[in-house]
């Protein structure tokens, strides 16, 4: 299940992770163009369509689940 954008969880995530659904449509199959996609992602994580915390000990992981919608919403990465 997907959260909303927390500021207060926000100033405490520790770590980041980038899921890629096998089934997602259009995802490139570049590595270097998936991490560009992904530093976009965490840079403006209040835009992801699915974005999750996950609580650890001594903070929060922003776990980012790709979707088409936020692969047509960033301009192309090449």
């Amino acid at each position: 299940m997907a959260n909303a954008f927390d500021p207060y969880r926000e100033a405490l995530v520790i770590e980041t992770k980038t899921v890629w659904p096998d089934d997602l449509a259009g995802a490139p199959q570049d590595e270097s163009q998936r991490r560009r996609i992904e530093e976009r992602l965490h840079a403006d994580p209040a835009h992801a369509e699915e974005l999750q915390y996950v609580r650890l000990h001594t903070g929060f992981i922003r776990q980012i689940t790709v979707t088409a919608v936020d692969l047509a919403r960033l301009p192309s990465v090449t």
